[in-house]
């Protein structure tokens, strides 16, 4: 009996959390196991997801709240080049929104918004993309699919967890926004919207779609890869478009996540 028949055979309970080390470090195995299931497992994923945000989300509340006992502000990098209406702006922001609701509240409704709405839109367009480059999966294995290849976005949220909590200082240049220019404007604006979404976890997250759309599908190396990336690529194109619109409405040039 191959790989494949067994993982047809296997009938997984409500919560796979046996399966978390598997997608991580023996990816080709597992989601052949994933992609051959006829039910929904994406649940327990998510839910290490949800869990991995709202512990962010407290530990940099945790350490706003420190700043703001001591009277500190902590600037965004490059604030030294704001303009005196946009500095004077963001502490002003920044005195009115040392409450629970803004310090824990809205950060952690935005990561699970995040973290579901993203969900369902990656789903649904990589299950459009690999449809049309001749793929047979279904929708229910596509969700499946992508709410596994999710996982090393929650071990980075451990990471960005430790790194807090030792450090006590928040995290203000993620992914490759340290890279960003000084006060960008126009097109430059929204390609630097980019960079705070770019980092070794997204690869990590492309290459496990890859690894998953060979598994459960007939399509080639060259489309599997060719239509993971195109399908993240949309959607960082579209959370990019979000973040600099937000940006322009907040009269800042950049926004630099507080959390």
């Amino acid at each position: 009996m191959t790989e494949f028949e067994l993982a047809q055979t296997e009938t997984p309970g409500r919560f796979q959390f046996n399966w978390v080390s598997e997608v991580l470090f023996h990816a080709q195995r597992a989601f052949a196991k994933i992609t051959a299931q006829n039910r929904a497992v994406w649940l327990t994923p998510l839910l290490i997801l949800t869990l991995t945000t709202l512990v962010r989300v407290v530990a940099a509340g945790w350490v706003r709240q420190n700043f703001a006992v001591i009277g500190e502000v902590p600037l965004p990098e490059n604030f030294q080049y704001f303009t005196p209406e946009q500095q004077a702006q963001f502490t002003q922001a920044m005195q009115a929104t040392q409450g629970p609701v803004f310090v824990y509240v809205f950060p952690a409704l935005s990561g699970l918004l995040g973290i579901w709405l993203g969900w369902l839109l990656v789903g649904g367009l990589l299950h459009l993309v690999m449809t049309m480059l001749g793929g047979r999966g279904d929708t229910m294995a596509a969700m499946n699919l992508v709410a596994w290849a999710s996982l090393p976005f929650a071990l980075r949220d451990v990471v960005r967890v430790a790194a807090l909590v030792v450090s006590r200082q928040l995290i203000t240049s993620p992914g490759l926004s340290g890279f960003a220019p000084a006060s960008p404007s126009g097109v430059m604006a929204y390609l630097v919207a980019w960079l705070p979404l770019i980092d070794l976890y997204l690869i990590w997250h492309i290459a496990l779609l890859v690894v998953g759309v060979r598994a459960g599908s007939s399509l080639s190396r060259g489309k599997a890869i060719g239509g993971a990336t195109l399908t993240v690529v949309v959607i960082l194109a579209l959370a990019a478009l979000v973040s600099t619109l937000v940006a322009r409405l907040g009269s800042l040039t950049i926004i630099r996540p507080f959390f």
